[in-house]
């Protein structure tokens, strides 16, 4: 990873790909786990706003978990 906001940036990217599948579910069996994906790339994009790298490597680390 070249620096933390490039890779932040690339997680937060494959996680909105992960939300798209999550929202295309029947009956929004996917919603609840969406809007909790939503919520975490808010925060990401918050602690990137202001430059707090101790919040964007948690943040980094807590969407890199997120998969399908």
């Amino acid at each position: 990873m070249p620096n933390i906001i490039e890779g932040l940036l690339s997680e937060i990217d494959r996680v909105k790909e992960i939300i798209a599948e999550y929202e295309e579910q029947p009956n929004n069996a996917g919603a609840l786990g969406a809007s909790i994906m939503k919520q975490d790339i808010k925060e990401a994009k918050k602690v990137m706003a202001y430059n707090d790298t101790v919040g964007m490597m948690r943040m980094y680390e807590k969407l890199k978990e997120l998969e399908l």
